[in-house]
């Protein structure tokens, strides 16, 4: 019975190509990854780079200073409109596109936006606060000033943890998330984030129109001032303490 006695260690005619382009291959793959070029060592970087831990700015006096570094936190709120939807606080976070992402090491610019169920700050979505003409790092950041995006007047410019709306310079609509719009990103199940403005009844801004700039929580228990107890209003507190009086 003949047997075969050739194969693709034997080189000669096309099995020699095929050993010489395997060996081009495998040089080829060694030395992008020697450099670091291999697909999944870019992937790694940007996702490394993007869910890298952040350290928020802490607000000592209940300003937001250009160049802080915050969470934009749409605060949780039941979404009438909607039988499924997300709930809790949802930060806005940089969202590439994911093919694109599996190809670069480099953040896609522009960028997509999305919302998601995280209070832990990390690349995606921890944002600088910076002023149009770069040149008020440390001063306050007031109601109505442009910083890209702009602010809404009229009060205190205390916002540090306060809820507050953010318009769109160009077309003044408010920024807002659909809790019940589902994207399937990079990172998972996210939700979709747009620049719309929601009136109700009375004319006031709904709650998916509601953002908060969140700063570093100075104690370590916790990265953030989303997770510190609220204190309790001073009409309730007049109530307890009026409800003692009668008991004793």
């Amino acid at each position: 019975m003949a047997q075969n006695l050739y194969g693709p260690r034997v080189r000669m005619g096309n099995w020699n190509e095929d050993v010489y382009l395997e060996e081009e291959l495998m040089k080829d793959f060694l030395e992008k990854r020697d450099k670091g070029e291999l697909l999944i060592q870019r992937n790694r970087r940007l996702k490394g780079i993007l869910l890298k831990q952040m350290q928020l700015s802490v607000s000592e006096d209940g300003y937001i200073h250009y160049g802080d570094k915050v969470l934009l936190v749409n605060p949780d709120h039941p979404e009438l409109d909607a039988e499924l939807f997300l709930a809790g606080d949802l930060s806005l976070c940089m969202t590439p596109d994911e093919i694109k992402a599996h190809l670069s090491d480099e953040l896609e610019i522009p960028c997509g936006l999305s919302a998601a169920q995280t209070k832990n700050p990390v690349g995606r979505n921890t944002f600088m606060i910076l002023s149009v003409d770069r040149n008020a790092i440390g001063q306050v950041l007031r109601y109505g000033e442009d910083f890209c995006l702009g602010i809404t007047g009229g009060f205190e410019d205390k916002m540090a943890n306060k809820k507050i709306l953010i318009n769109h310079c160009h077309t003044n609509r408010g920024l807002a998330v659909h809790r019940h719009l589902f994207l399937s990103t990079y990172f998972g199940k996210e939700v979709e984030v747009a620049a719309h403005t929601y009136l109700d009844s009375h004319k006031v801004e709904k709650p998916k129109n509601h953002w908060m700039l969140v700063t570093g929580n100075p104690r370590k228990d916790s990265p953030t001032m989303l997770d510190l107890p609220k204190p309790r209003a001073e009409d309730t507190q007049a109530m307890e303490q009026a409800m003692s009086l009668n008991a004793q």
